[in-house]
C-alpha cells in the first residue's frame, strides 16, 4: 500500500531574507554564523507530520537514544531509550530522548521542501565551491536537556531551528587538536562522527542560542556539540557536499592508504579542491585496489 506525503502549503515566499543570505554569503564556506529562516510553522515540520513521517521510513533512516548523554560518550556506550520510533517522537516531551530522521528528502514533499530552501543559496555556494553536489536533509527530535555529544560531519549544513530552543557550540574546522590528522583519516574511511571531549576544548567554542526561526551555517566538519533547551526541540538540517568536501574526504583517505603502508603523508590545504595531483594518484591507486 502507498503512503501519501502530506503535502507542503503552496507559497512563493523565501524562505531565506536578504539579510540572511547576505549573512551567509560573508561566512560560507569556512566560518559558522548565525542566521534567520521562514519555516516556523510549516505543515510538514509540526510532530504529528514528522512521527508519521517517521512510521513510514526505514530502519536505517532513523537514529534515537535516550538523550542525557556525556559529551564525550563512545559510540558503543549510547543507551537505547527502550521505546518504539513512533513512541519516541509522540512522547519526546517526557522520555528524555534524542532522535533522527535521516534523508527525509527521499520523501517527495521533503525532497521539494529541500529543494526549495537550497535553490535560495545555490548562487552563493557556486561562487565559492562551485555546484551544490549530494543534497540531503535531516531531521532532529530533541527531549528538553538532552545532549547531542562533540562530534563533526562531512556536509555543508545549516541547521534550522523549528520548535523549542537549543545551543550548539561550533569549534574551527581545521584544529588539530579537536581532530587530530588519523581521526580525520578513520573518518573518512566510515569510522563514527563522535570524537574525543576534552574540558579544556570549550573554551575554543563559540556558543550559537537557537529560537524558533533561528539557524547556523555550519561549515565542514566543524567540531560541535548542542545542548536542548527546556523545551521539545525540532530542527531541520539541510546539507550539501561541493568539489571541496570530496577533495577533502579523498585526501585524507590518501593519507590513510599512505600511513598503512608506511609511506609519507601530505598536508590537506585549506583548498583541497586545488591539490589535483594528489587527487589523481588517490583514484588511481583505489581503482587499482593498491
Amino acid at each position: 500500500m502507498t503512503v501519501h506525503s502530506p503535502m507542503a502549503p503552496a507559497t512563493d515566499a523565501p524562505h531565506f531574507s536578504d539579510s540572511a543570505r547576505a549573512a551567509f554569503a560573508a561566512a560560507y564556506p569556512d566560518q559558522p554564523t548565525k542566521l534567520t529562516h521562514e519555516l516556523v510553522g510549516h505543515a510538514l515540520l509540526t510532530l504529528d507530520a514528522l512521527a508519521t513521517l517517521a512510521e513510514r521510513m526505514p530502519a536505517s533512516a532513523v537514529e534515537y537514544n535516550l538523550g542525557k548523554l556525556p559529551l564525550g560518550v563512545r559510540p558503543e556506550d549510547t543507551p537505547s531509550n527502550g521505546l518504539s520510533l513512533g513512541e519516541t517522537i509522540r512522547t519526546i516531551e517526557s522520555n528524555g530522548s534524542w532522535a533522527v530522521l535521516k534523508n527525509v528528502e527521499r520523501d517527495p514533499a521533503y525532497g521539494a521542501l529541500l529543494d526549495a530552501a537550497l535553490a535560495e543559496l545555490e548562487p552563493i555556494v557556486a561562487r565559492s565551491t562551485g555546484p551544490m553536489l549530494h543534497r540531503e536533509a535531516f531531521i532532529f527530535l530533541t527531549s528538553p536537556g538532552s545532549v547531542t555529544p562533540f562530534h563533526m560531519d562531512p556536509e555543508h549544513n545549516i541547521l534550522l531551528q523549528i520548535m523549542g530552543t537549543k545551543v550548539m557550540t561550533v569549534f574551527p574546522a581545521r584544529d588539530e587538536e579537536l581532530v587530530p590528522a588519523q581521526k580525520s583519516e578513520e573518518f573518512h574511511n566510515g569510522g563514527h562522527r563522535n570524537l574525543i571531549w576534552q574540558d579544556g576544548f570549550k573554551a575554543r567554542g563559540t556558543p550559537f542560542p537557537l529560537a524558533p526561526g533561528e539557524a547556523v551555517h555550519v561549515p565542514v566538519k566543524a567540531p560541535h556539540f548542542v545542548e536542548n533547551g527546556p523545551a521539545v526541540s525540532i530542527s531541520l538540517s539541510i546539507t550539501w557536499r561541493s568539489d571541496r568536501s570530496v577533495a577533502e574526504g579523498e585526501l585524507h583517505s590518501f593519507n590513510a592508504l599512505l600511513r598503512k603502508r608506511g609511506l609519507p603523508t601530505g598536508a590537506v590545504s585549506e583548498r583541497p579542491e586545488q591539490q589535483g595531483i594528489r587527487r589523481f594518484v588517490y583514484r588511481v591507486m583505489r581503482k587499482l585496489g593498491v
